[in-house]
């Protein structure tokens, strides 16, 4: 393991989200893009264009002022964001206990650092917070997210061969997790 990269982990309140959007989707969008060209199957292919990631961190950033998500960041002692996860809390009427995690990112330069276990645990206590008990996640099978939820604490429910594509055009298997608050 790389030496610990000291890193703060935020949540990016309402007002932010609001206010410093622009900045905000900004410094996201090139760990996004980071991660898709580091060969992340995170819902984006190659080449990832940035106004692409800029309008996918827009459109987060508006359901974070609409209360439908938290957003969490992690940042270097500079303010560089290096990292992200986010729990999307609306839900269907009779799925009020439960959230998604989604789009646990860290730039490859920060990696084996440490940062994506701090988010991690952020987001359980974040899920806490907004009273969520059941989280549920996916990530492609075999990979080292696959490892670091398991490290979580996070079940495996299965997998689905060829569920996604690799930013390359593959296919890939996808682990679905469920962890329990």
């Amino acid at each position: 393991m790389t030496t610990p990269l000291l890193a703060t982990i935020r949540h990016i309140s309402l007002d932010e989200a609001r206010d410093q959007a622009e900045p905000l989707a900004a410094a996201l969008a090139d760990v996004l893009i980071d991660c898709v060209d580091g060969g992340a199957s995170v819902s984006f292919m190659l080449p990832l264009p940035r106004d692409t990631a800029l309008r996918f961190w827009r459109g987060v950033l508006a359901g974070a002022v609409r209360n439908e998500r938290v957003l969490l960041v992690a940042e270097t002692a500079s303010g560089r964001i290096v990292g992200t996860v986010q729990l999307i809390t609306a839900q269907p009427d009779n799925q009020p206990h439960r959230a998604d995690v989604a789009k646990m990112l860290v730039h490859r330069d920060a990696r084996r650092s440490g940062i994506a276990g701090q988010l991690m645990a952020a987001i359980d206590a974040a899920a806490i917070a907004a009273g969520k008990t059941v989280l549920v996640l996916d990530t492609v099978t075999g990979g080292d997210a696959e490892r670091l939820y398991q490290r979580a604490g996070w079940t495996r429910v299965g997998s689905v061969p060829n569920y996604a594509l690799m930013p390359d055009g593959a296919y890939c298997a996808t682990t679905f997790f469920h962890k329990q608050l």
